[in-house]
């Protein structure tokens, strides 16, 4: 459209008008040696949205929508072509399990594979991103090893090659699907005599499958060639194979395991595949897949519900599960299967619009909040306050509460070096069974995203401290926002003083609607 894929004169105006960037910080290319700008991201994915590019511009074209690759009509056509790559997969899908499993099986493992696990969430609302795109690759390369090893044809090693190739540039750790082909029909030893000796007596096949994946590639080469001058460019993605991060598995920041459950289906099942020619292709791709994924250097992978990074190659997984179905899916087992199915897809259903609406955080979840909030579309203040307080009083029942600070239109306005003051109380000795509880309403139209709630309460010798941050998931910034948050006093502290005031890293503006401190003691 512009005629300018290296200097990128084009981007300011569309920045104003669009905000491409997020934050005003051009993060998706660097500047190489020559001068000239290059993308971070590899171009295999733009050429899977080629076609619906172009369908969008077709219609900017001939309606009053510009027509600058980013108006509304260009992110609708991705949108239609992340569903068409998602149906394309589904079906394609559905044509291999029936190769193996009965129709039932079949179904029941492409529900769970589709309503029950994040994918839904990069087919319907994070559509362009990498994933659902990948997702046909995987799908149509199982196809094609599948029907080499049934009628060793050479349109079939080049369909291959080139799907492999395109998915490295989509993204590089996809190379690692190159194991399907090479460990189909390796599940026995007779089997794997048969396929080296096929594969032998086809070796033109192998070079062919060699220089379809290179051309599949070749796209990649050339932007990097014209742009930085050189053949390979290093984008600076970095790996800790040594020391994987298994919270991405297990944590409750965007665990696999955590918030994608049907995953833990995915690897009972690979117990199951003994006899299918696939065993040893998906289960050594399993471990490795998974082993790449938990060691990327930024293990949070930026914005993502579960574990991203894996989903686009649940079609390898599928092969598992639907063993796992077939075998199970007997007698009353029939029932536990369905209502089961109906959980995990209820669950994940619910948790989507929990995360696009980010009371499913992005990056703080602990195991704490995350039971604050399970299933729940209304979260409160006091849940709120779980993603930074680990303290909270079941129940009043049975305290004696006395109101011991209250302030109203309170001004604030504090620097990284000054506090602004909500209160701060000497107090009688508290002992024994003693909680505080610090609720209010604060509006903060400056600093809103760095600012804490901060309540101090202070012994002879000692201090004890806890904080809720003001930038939370039901809280707006520039309006009026409901706090609460319990702080327990330790016997031991013989505390005196309550001092609870806000914090910034950088210049607040904001007023205190009401704000007050409650202290309660078992009766």
């Amino acid at each position: 459209i512009y005629d300018d894929i290296d200097k990128l004169e084009w981007l300011p105006a569309i920045e104003e008008k669009y905000e491409v960037t997020g934050d005003g910080k051009l993060y998706q290319a660097g500047i190489s040696e020559n001068g000239n700008y290059v993308t971070k991201y590899l171009g295999g994915i733009a050429i899977l949205q080629a076609p619906f590019f172009a369908l969008g511009h077709v219609i900017a074209k001939f309606t009053d929508y510009p027509a600058d690759g980013f108006s509304s009509p260009y992110q609708w056509a991705l949108a239609f072509g992340a569903f068409c790559y998602a149906m394309l997969s589904l079906f394609g899908l559905r044509h291999i399990l029936l190769r193996y499993f009965d129709d039932k099986p079949v179904a029941l493992t492409l529900l769970l594979l589709f309503l029950a696990s994040n994918v839904l969430q990069y087919i319907s609302i994070d559509s362009a991103m990498s994933h659902v795109y990948i997702l046909p690759l995987y799908v149509l390369l199982i196809y094609g090893t599948m029907k080499w090893h049934e009628e060793p044809a050479m349109k079939w090693v080049a369909m291959v090659g080139l799907l492999m190739g395109v998915a490295v540039i989509s993204r590089p750790t996809e190379a690692l699907m190159v194991l399907i082909p090479i460990l189909w029909n390796t599940h026995s030893k007779e089997s794997k005599k048969a396929k080296w000796a096929l594969v032998k007596a086809n070796m033109k096949h192998v070079y062919v499958a060699g220089v379809f994946g290179v051309l599949g590639i070749l796209p990649q080469l050339i932007y990097w060639k014209i742009n930085a001058g050189t053949w390979i460019f290093n984008v600076g993605s970095k790996w800790v194979f040594a020391n994987p991060w298994f919270r991405v598995l297990f944590g409750f920041t965007n665990g696999w395991f955590i918030y994608t459950p049907v995953a833990i289906l995915f690897i009972v099942a690979l117990f199951y595949i003994k006899k299918f020619p696939f065993r040893y292709a998906v289960i050594t791709f399993c471990i490795l897949n998974i082993w790449v994924v938990i060691a990327w250097f930024d293990w949070r992978y930026g914005a993502t519900y579960s574990t991203r990074a894996l989903c686009q190659s649940y079609p390898i997984l599928a092969l598992a599960l639907g063993a796992l179905i077939q075998r199970s899916y007997k007698g009353a087992m029939k029932y536990v299967w369905v209502l089961g199915s109906l959980v995990l897809i209820g669950v994940n259903l619910f948790q989507i619009p929990q995360y696009n609406s980010t009371i499913l955080f992005q990056r703080d979840m602990s195991a704490y909040y995350y039971s604050g909030v399970f299933l729940d579309a209304d979260p409160t203040p006091l849940d709120m306050a779980r993603l930074d307080n680990s303290e909270e009083l079941s129940s009043e029942s049975g305290y004696i509460k006395t109101e011991i600070a209250e302030v109203s239109n309170l001004k604030l306005a504090a620097n990284a070096n000054e506090a602004a003051n909500l209160s701060s109380k000497i107090l009688p000795t508290l002992q024994g069974d003693c909680w505080l509880k610090i609720e209010g309403v604060l509006k903060i139209d400056s600093g809103y995203h760095s600012v804490y709630i901060y309540a101090e309460v202070y012994g002879k010798d000692s201090v004890k401290y806890a904080k809720v941050r003001l930038h939370n998931p039901i809280s707006t910034a520039g309006e009026a926002n409901p706090y609460m948050f319990y702080i327990e006093v330790p016997q031991e502290l013989e505390a005196n003083k309550v001092n609870v005031y806000t914090s910034s890293e950088g210049r607040l503006v904001g007023e205190a609607d009401s704000f007050k401190v409650t202290r309660l003691v078992k009766d």
